[in-house]
């Protein structure tokens, strides 16, 4: 029972999308209308700058960490905690609250990663970071820290949670389709940090 608890209570903090509510709160045009048309942080870095998109981020970040904060709390463990994660980062990229229309999952991942396994959680980010800084596409760094997700949890986590996590890679990897094409064809927008 606290298995099934801990994923409806993940994908229900999953689907709270933090980029519209604090856009509404703060009075900002709602980032699903605006620049990449993507309720997140990236989006709002472009549309209304960097103190509301590390708001942004921050809460993201939050509801994934919290969503396995919970589960553990509540008994959950093992390969099930995995399917928390992914249920928490579903819940980003579908949420039930916003019409199943939600962001790319990307920071909600991280938080996971990071009550999963610290140094995984740790090292993708740091990943994300590094690649954003040298390249500076928002994209490339999220699909390639994503993809060192499940690399990092064999190496650094448990491999229990290796498959889940491999779920969320795809579940990222396929939300960033459309960044992919435009990375291919070069009209990918950069980040201005």
């Amino acid at each position: 029972m606290s298995n099934i608890l801990g994923v409806i209570i993940a994908y229900l903090l999953g689907s709270i999308s933090c980029a519209i509510l604090i856009s509404k709160y703060l009075k900002l045009p709602d980032p699903r209308n605006e620049g990449s048309g993507n309720p997140g942080a990236s989006n709002i870095l472009r549309t209304a700058g960097k103190n509301k998109a590390v708001l942004v981020l921050v809460g993201d970040i939050l509801k994934g960490l919290l969503a396995v904060l919970i589960a553990r709390i509540i008994g959950v463990e093992g390969f099930m905690l995995g399917l928390v994660a992914l249920a928490a980062v579903a819940g980003h990229v579908f949420p039930l609250f916003f019409k199943f229309k939600g962001g790319k999952g990307v920071a909600t991942m991280v938080g996971t990663l990071i009550m999963l396994s610290f140094w995984t959680g740790l090292l993708v980010a740091a990943v994300w970071v590094a690649v954003a800084f040298i390249f500076r596409f928002a994209s490339l760094a999220s699909l390639v820290a994503a993809v060192c997700a499940p690399i990092f949890m064999l190496i650094f986590g448990n491999h229990l949670y290796a498959f889940p996590v491999l779920l969320i890679t795809a579940l990222v990897v396929w939300k960033h389709m459309d960044n992919i094409k435009r990375l291919m064809n070069g009209t990918e927008a950069k980040i201005q940090f």
